[in-house]
């Protein structure tokens, strides 16, 4: 939906749509569209502000740039004036603040106190491409930086992968990711990106198997953090429960389903997807990577059953190793378990303990139980795993999500 543009202190008329908001601390990312001339003169924005210019014109001071223009303007900072050209259209984003904003006499007023970087003014037109730093993705992922903050790495980033470019993992990381598709389309686990698609995507939810198809696919960028690439392979996730009341007329059932099941046994990509996803394959495997072939979800057996029937195998195998009759006695039903205060051990089934798949503050820092806060990680410390996940959150994506990457 659009609403009048919240720039306060502004002359002239713009609408916005929110992309997404934190209700919390203000920080909003929005898509503007200005209706006629704008200006604001020079002052003070009450959060980390930025400007990105999709179509039309921004002059900041007497400097005047067309599609690309960039500006970062921080928390406490004194800006120059800002005026944008009937008709432009950009994305702004809030980070930790609102959209206040206090008028200056001139740029030599003082900063606040806490204030720690300066304005960025770029034509990102004019920047080069660079090829993407991160190991891990096949060539073709190019990125130009727009800034980087060098206490909380957290950075805004223009990348685009060229037409032909995939990846068959799925990829979680300590951060959030945003982005905005400003080019092309790119096709993935969670639907179709193009141009105009967004979406927000909190730490540690699974994303992936990539295809950038024609013409390959830009966006702009944004998270909170540094970005580490954890990948995923043969994913499955399965549940169940007892009804209580809606089984076959009314009576109880016990249940289970799957992210297969929700697929239904069809596939929504294309041959030349296909293709592209095992040409990620072979080059992992050219570099000398561990990997294993393509699986589209949905198709084949049932990973989750395979998997569950090889851990009670596992389980089974150590039971006759065990020393101790009465837990050999257990057979295969453990309804009694709550009443005896018996705890299954993780290792019986081949599978680490839960509490090593975790962030080492998950339950007791200020987000302390919220998995998917993003939450600082260095080399060396414990990779956490991926959290369940449906659509990401306030997804713009469109398409044919069939729990692929849940």
């Amino acid at each position: 939906m659009w609403h009048a543009a919240e720039l306060v202190r502004g002359s002239g008329r713009a609408s916005e749509r929110r992309l997404s908001v934190d209700e919390e601390d203000g920080s909003s990312s929005l898509r503007i569209d200005f209706h006629t001339d704008w200006h604001r003169a020079a002052g003070i924005h009450h959060a980390d502000t930025e400007y990105h210019v999709l179509e039309g014109e921004m002059t900041y001071g007497d400097r005047v740039i067309g599609p690309g223009a960039y500006l970062y303007a921080p928390r406490g900072v004194p800006t120059d004036a800002i005026r944008f050209r009937e008709g432009s259209r950009i994305l702004h984003y809030r980070e930790f603040g609102d959209a206040g904003f206090d008028p200056v006499d001139s740029l030599s007023a003082p900063r606040w106190a806490d204030a720690r970087e300066d304005v960025i003014v770029l034509d990102t037109e004019s920047m080069r491409w660079d090829a993407v730093p991160n190991p891990g993705p096949m060539p073709g992922l190019f990125v130009k930086y727009l800034h980087v903050d060098p206490v909380t790495h957290f950075y805004t980033r223009l990348v685009y992968a060229q037409e032909g470019w995939t990846d068959h993992r799925l990829a979680h990381h300590p951060c959030y990711e945003e982005a905005y598709t400003t080019q092309g389309k790119m096709s993935y686990s969670f639907g179709d990106l193009r141009p105009g698609a967004y979406f927000f995507r909190p730490a540690r939810i699974k994303h992936g198997h990539f295809t950038a198809l024609e013409g390959g696919t830009t966006w702009l960028f944004r998270s909170d953090g540094e970005l580490f690439n954890w990948y995923t392979q043969n994913e499955w996730v399965r549940w169940g429960g007892e009804a209580v009341n809606y089984g076959p007329g009314g009576t109880r059932m016990t249940w289970s389903m799957s992210s297969h099941d929700i697929a239904g046994g069809r596939s929504w990509r294309s041959g030349k997807e296909i293709e592209m996803l095992e040409r990620s394959v072979a080059y992992q495997r050219s570099v000398g990577a561990d990997d294993i072939d393509y699986r589209q979800h949905g198709l084949g057996s049932d990973r989750s059953l395979i998997e569950l029937a090889k851990a009670v195998d596992a389980a089974r195998l150590q039971a006759g190793h065990d020393s101790n009759p009465h837990d050999r006695s257990h057979g295969d039903d453990h309804s009694h378990d709550q009443g005896h205060g018996h705890v299954h051990d993780h290792a019986a089934y081949g599978w680490p303990e839960p509490s090593s798949l975790e962030h080492p503050a998950e339950r007791t820092d200020e987000y302390r139980y919220n998995w998917a806060a993003g939450r600082p990680w260095r080399t060396g410390d414990p990779i956490p795993a991926p959290v369940l996940s449906s659509l990401p959150v306030r997804s713009r994506s469109m398409g044919r999500w069939d729990g692929d990457g849940m």
